[in-house]
């Protein structure tokens, strides 16, 4: 199957990739930012799980 479309076709995709909505300006991916979210959440989560197995075990 080759890879162009019709142009009729390539007309409906530009104009639907120029509408409005999607031009949304985003700022840049931060990978430190995920990767201190996901240490955050295991951190917090092994705490949470040796705080219920200190009430679990008593």
């Amino acid at each position: 199957m080759p890879g162009k479309l019709y142009p009729e076709d390539q007309k409906r995709v530009e104009e639907y990739l120029s509408s409005p909505t999607h031009q949304v300006e985003r700022k840049p991916f931060n990978v430190w930012l995920l990767l201190g979210g996901i240490t955050l959440m295991v951190i917090f989560m092994g705490l949470l799980s040796r705080l219920l197995s200190w009430f679990a075990l008593g």
